[in-house]
Order: C-alpha cells, then sequence, then structure tokens
C-alpha cells in the first residue's frame, strides 16, 4: 500500500492527507472545490459525488480514505470495492457500516470504516481495558470536542462535520445493559462528571461504539457510549429538535447551528474511558482519561478535533501498511492493540 487517495480536503482531510504524506505515502487529495493554496501533496478538483468519475479516478490508487461527510460514504465504498483496494473512512452512521461489512465479506481489499475519534480511538482505548480484567462487567466511553472558552447557553462550537453532529443526536443507540442488546434514545441517560476539575455533562449519542456490542455481546454486561458537553447543551437540544421539530428539517438544523456557533481554534477533545471488573476475584476500576489540546504539526498549530481524528486514521493506516493488522476483510477497531498504535508515527500524538 503506497498511493493513497483522500477525499474531501477540509481541516480533518487536509490534515490527515499531510500527516500520510509524511510518513512515506505517495498522497492525492480530491475535493469539489478549487485548492486555494499550494500543499506538501497533489490536490485535484473533481466531483467526488460523481459515481463514475470516482470509480476511474480511485482505479489508480492502493487504498482510499473518504473525509466526506456520511451520506457519500457508500457510493465511495461501493467504488473500493470495485477497484479493489483498501478503504478507510471516518463514519459513526451505522447504516454506512453495515453495509461496508456486507461488502467486506466478498472485498480484495481491508475495509475499515469507524476509524476516527469515536467511533476509533475510543474504541481501542476500551478494548485495551477490557483486556486488563478477568472478567469485565461494564465500560463506558465518553467524548467530548468542545471549546476551550465556551459562550453562551450552549457552550459549543461546531468544530465537527454538522452533518455528523446532527445525525449522531437524532439517531438511535446501541447498548449492552444487562447483558441485552438495545436500541435507546440519543440525548437521554444524563449524567455529570468531572476531568481535570471541569464540570461536563454526558448524553446518548449514536454510532460511538462502533462494533463493540457485536464484539462484546455476551462477554461484557454494560457498554455505552456518551457524548461531553457543558451543563444544560443538551437540554437545549432536545429543545432545539424536539420541541421545535428541526428533528424533521436535519439540514437547515445544521445551517441554524454552524451559523450560530462556528468553528474556533482553541478546542479541547475530553476522553473518558472507565472499565470495571475483577482481577484474580477482586473488584477493579480502570480509567484512561485525556484532555487534548490544540498541538504544532507540520509547522502550523492544528485544532484538538482535527488531529486526534486524522491522527487516528493516519495511524491506523500505518500499521496495516506495516503489516501490524490484516490486508483484507473488515477491520474493527477494537482488534487494533492500544500499545502498538501509540508506537507508530502518528499514534504517538496521543501519548504525549
Amino acid at each position: 500500500m503506497r498511493k493513497i487517495a483522500v477525499l474531501g480536503i477540509g481541516k480533518v482531510g487536509d490534515l490527515a492527507a499531510l500527516l500520510l504524506h509524511e510518513s512515506g505515502f505517495d498522497v492525492t487529495g480530491f475535493d469539489r472545490r478549487t485548492p486555494r493554496r499550494t500543499r506538501r501533496y497533489r490536490v485535484e478538483q473533481v466531483d467526488v459525488a460523481d459515481t463514475a468519475v470516482l470509480r476511474e479516478k480511485l482505479s489508480e490508487f492502493d487504498a482510499v480514505l473518504s473525509c466526506l461527510p456520511y451520506n457519500l460514504n457508500i457510493e465511495v465504498a461501493n467504488a473500493a470495492h470495485a477497484a479493489s483496494i483498501h478503504y478507510f473512512d471516518l463514519t459513526e452512521d451505522v447504516p454506512t457500516t453495515k453495509h461496508i461489512i456486507e461488502l467486506s465479506k466478498s472485498s480484495k481489499g481491508l475495509m475499515a470504516p469507524q476509524c476516527g475519534l469515536a467511533p476509533g480511538f475510543v474504541g481501542i482505548v476500551g478494548a485495551s481495558l477490557i483486556g486488563e480484567f478477568d472478567r469485565c462487567r461494564s465500560v463506558r466511553m465518553r467524548v467530548g470536542a468542545l471549546p476551550q472558552n465556551p459562550t453562551g447557553l450552549m457552550g459549543y462550537s461546531f468544530n465537527w462535520s454538522p452533518e455528523g453532529v446532527v445525525n449522531e443526536y437524532l439517531n438511535d443507540c446501541e447498548v449492552i445493559e444487562g447483558g441485552e442488546r438495545k436500541w435507546v434514545s440519543p440525548m437521554e441517560w444524563h449524567e455529570t462528571l468531572y476531568i481535570d476539575g471541569v464540570k461536563l455533562e454526558a448524553f446518548t449519542t449514536s454510532g460511538g461504539l462502533g462494533t463493540m456490542c457485536d464484539t462484546y455481546h455476551g462477554v461484557v454486561d454494560n457498554i455505552d457510549y456518551k457524548t461531553m458537553r457543558y451543563p444544560g447543551h443538551m437540554e437545549l437540544m432536545n429543545f432545539f429538535f424536539h420541541e421545535l421539530l428541526m428533528r424533521e428539517r436535519r439540514e437547515l438544523a445544521g445551517e441554524i447551528l454552524v451559523h450560530a456557533k462556528p468553528p474556533v481554534d482553541h478546542d479541547v477533545v475530553y476522553v473518558h474511558v472507565a472499565a470495571e471488573g475483577t482481577i484474580d476475584e477482586h473488584l477493579s476500576r480502570k480509567e484512561f482519561v485525556r484532555a487534548y489540546r490544540p498541538i504544532e504539526i507540520a509547522g502550523a498549530e492544528r485544532t484538538a478535533i482535527a488531529w486526534t481524528t486524522a491522527g487516528s486514521v493516519v495511524a491506523v493506516i500505518e500499521m496495516v501498511r506495516d503489516g501490524l493488522l490484516p490486508n483484507s476483510g473488515f477491520l474493527k477497531q477494537e482488534d487494533i492493540p492500544l500499545a502498538a498504535f501509540l508506537q507508530t508515527r502518528t499514534g504517538a500524538f496521543y501519548g504525549q
């Protein structure tokens, strides 16, 4: 695997392409917009939503990384499957992943969706903690991408795809509770927690678990994923989507929210993963708690959400290239060893 196409050159896609280039890959970026500046890797203006053009372009590559909105990923995965090349994405969308799982059954390349932050890195961490127990009774995974200096009642800024945020706020969430797999409503199961003395709230959102319910059903009795926000956010979002019926107008909802709360440069990504179980018949609790902030990469400061998302998928791609992960079939995030991930050139960012 040497030649890789990166689709969607926004903040995350651009950084992922740059990291791949610095890791020795031959990278070409594709975006529907004309490049505004010169980059260290090639960029072509292509309508990535044009299926015929996409299939023609991908035939020249060994792998493709989609950094596009989730609703475009099925066609990209189909094109990668047809070209017999490796496929990677950042999606949290459950139907998209189910489609890719079916493609993987006849794929000659590796199909690896959900390689971002959540799902993605948080699942790698969760699986690592589960593995520390003789028997694990619960694993709770929480992630929050937030402004460091919030303003207003919402206390938020849209540093991530508005389509992705709206999707995870409105789609049902899979959990394991008391040994049973269940679907629960989003923006419920409210709780309060603290990281570095900062008070946060957490609530259910869709997609963050990836395939963990498939993997750990019958093994771990309780698994759930929640998004973390500053206090009061969940109540306002429930009002916006349900009382004002913006759930029926998802695209408009995303436009309104981004217009009101545009991206900021000074953000923070909180990761809180806690597992409980027995070791030598003694009950114990293991935690992985981090606050990731912007860092300098390749001579420029990168937002926390950009580098934690791009860095996760690039580290996985490095591991596939280096023979540390399979090169065909379907890749589950929980099958990626955390120690090896952190030893990659890009995964090392998470250990700082």
